[in-house]
Order: C-alpha cells, then structure tokens, then sequence
C-alpha cells in the first residue's frame, strides 16, 4: 500500500511541475506546448487531490493505531473506534487510487473524427445509417460538445450512404472510443409489404484527431483534385469547385470534403482527415503490437465485428461485447446513450484491473 502511495505522491509532484510551467511566458507563447501541458494539467489535477485524501487518511490511520497502543485509557479507546472507519475509507481510496494509475490511452483527450457508413441492406442500410448518424449528434449536443460535417451522401430514398464529421469537446474520444464496429438493425423496413423482419448494418468509426506534429504530410505526397459539390445548397452546387479530393499517394488513402462553401475551408477539413486517418494507422499498429501482451475485452481494433443491435420488434438494444442489454431502444436512438457507453467503460475497467 505504500508504494501505491509512492506512485501517486511522484504523479503528484509532476502536477506541481506542469502548475508552475503553465504561467511561464515563453510556454503560453508555444501554442501547443500551452495545449499539451493543460492537457497534463487537467489530466493529473484529479490525482494530485486524491493523493492528498490518500495521504490524510494513511497519517490519521497511523496516528489511530499509536492512540490504541497507548497507556492512556482514553486515547486506547479512541482508537480502537477509529481504526475500523479509517482502514474501511482507506480500502476505498485503495481501489480508487488503482483505477487512477490503470493504463491511459493519450489520445483519450482528443476531438473525434466519426465516420459513418450504410453496410448490407440496401437502402434500409442508408435509413439506419442516417439514424446513427443523428444520434449521434443529438448525443454529442446534450454533452456540450460541437460537430462540423467534413462530407457526406444521401441514400437514394433517404439516410446516408456515408457521412464524416468532425466532433470537438473536452475528452470526446475517450468517451466514444468503444462505438466502433458494425452496428446492426432488426425491424420490418417500410418497403416491405410482406411484413418480414430484415437485418441490415452500418459501419461506425471513431478516430481521434490527429495533429500537425503527429503526421508529416508532404505536399509531394499529395495529388489534389477539386470538383463541384453535389447535394443541399442551393446555388453555390455545381456552380464552383469548391470541394476538394486528397489522395495519399504512398497508401492509397482517399479523403473528400464537399460541405464547405469555400475550397480553402475544405482543404483545411480533408487535410485533418487524412492526418487522422494516417495517425490511426499507426496506432493500430501500436495496438497490434500490444495485443500480444495485453488482452482488452471492449477496446478492438477490429472495425468489421459486430458490436451491437437495435431490435424494433422487442424495443431492445444489445452490445454484443459485455452482453449488455437495454429496453430503451427509443430514448437510445434519440441521443440518450449514456448509460451504454458508462457500462463499456465499466467493463473495460474491471478487466484491466482484474488483468493488473
């Protein structure tokens, strides 16, 4: 218990490191040298209280135990009443303060890139995917956070084809990170007249924004198209070639942004996609390399396994990775998804902490 304590006390003297550098001019003048350490600062601020809890509790524990051993009847008593309370208190700082020091993705703080694509189904495929897409965004609204649409294309009779956009707030991968994977739904599609249940899938993905000094992107790299935009807008459609199409070179990768009504702003947003998308290669490969030492049982990497179900006919919603089921189906696809996601997170934790 005490080199947990240690550990937390060194975490600790770190925060007191990045506090000081934060008011430094030359660190406020390095834009994101500034954005980094916030980030620490924000990051270990909460560790460095509950070390402070942790050490209080240890030294009155302490003091309890020296109060029971003593010759003075009143002191014997004293603290052979405390003991039981601060050793059950210490317990729970105890687990705590091991949920605190478990592994961190660093990418945890990042703004989210989420890509959304109708799978098998035709265009119930389309419908279901534009359903996502919208709860989603109602999701990311009643947290605060902002979304920006980089590009996307209708289905033929309504939804999405695909859709990608850009979603900014304070830990917004961290919190959609487990949402990835093919998400399927069951229900009788309103083109059916013979009244039979249908399966059909979207694909969701969420990456965290990558930044210019994650990826080097060289304009040689680079072959950059533009052409008019098509779908809602008015005039501005096909009357300028605003929208824009990188292709990477040496991978192959192709982005689009067609929502902008300015070429310069969507070069801005397919440039950040493709740094991202270049950025989560890399890490994929990083997390290959770490899923030979360490099995996760939420976080895969793999985009193709089928996470979760929305199921019209019985109301229930049910993630396929923790058994977790739910008869919200309504509320859940109008944006409420916070109760699916605290349980993947729970999940997660209670393995890495069985697995430490």
């Amino acid at each position: 218990m005490i080199d947990l304590l240690a550990k937390l006390e060194a975490i600790s003297d770190r925060f007191r490191e990045v506090e000081k550098s934060i008011g430094d001019p030359d660190l406020i003048a390095n834009n994101n040298a500034y954005r980094d350490a916030m980030r620490e600062y924000k990051r270990l601020e909460p560790i460095a209280e509950h070390t402070n809890l942790f050490r209080a509790v240890w030294d009155d524990l302490t003091q309890a135990k020296e109060w029971a051993k003593s010759d003075d009847a009143d002191y014997r008593e004293m603290g052979s009443e405390e003991i039981p309370k601060l050793q059950a208190k210490l317990e729970e700082i105890v687990l705590t303060s091991r949920e605190m020091l478990l592994p961190r993705d660093e990418a945890d703080d990042r703004d989210v890139v989420l890509e959304v694509r109708a799978g098998t189904g035709g265009d119930e495929a389309a419908i279901f995917a534009g359903e996502l897409v919208r709860m989603y965004l109602r999701h990311v609204e009643s947290k605060g956070w902002k979304h920006t649409f980089v590009s996307s294309s209708e289905g033929t009779v309504g939804g999405v084809k695909e859709a990608v956009i850009n979603l900014s707030g304070e830990g917004v991968y961290g919190w959609l990170k487990f949402e990835s994977g093919v998400h399927r739904v069951q229900r009788v599609p309103a083109t059916e007249s013979q009244g039979r249940v249908h399966t059909s899938a979207a694909t969701v993905v969420i990456l965290p924004v990558a930044e210019e000094v994650d990826v080097e992107l060289k304009v040689s790299d680079l072959r950059r198209d533009t052409y008019r935009a098509s779908g809602a807008g008015g005039q501005h459609v096909n009357k300028t070639e605003s929208a824009v199409r990188l292709t990477h070179l040496p991978t192959g990768l192709v982005v689009e942004c067609q929502d902008g009504r300015s070429q310069h702003k969507n070069l801005e947003h397919a440039m950040q996609v493709m740094r991202t998308r270049l950025f989560e290669q890399e890490r994929q490969k990083q997390d290959a390399e770490r899923s030979e030492n360490r099995k996760v049982l939420v976080s895969s990497g793999d985009r193709s396994a089928k996470i979760r179900t929305y199921n019209f006919p019985q109301g229930r919603v049910t993630d396929h990775r923790i058994g977790f089921t739910s008869h919200a189906l309504p509320s859940i696809l109008a944006g409420d998804l916070t109760e699916v996601i605290e349980a993947l997170h729970l999940a997660e934790k209670a393995e890495l902490l069985k697995n430490l």
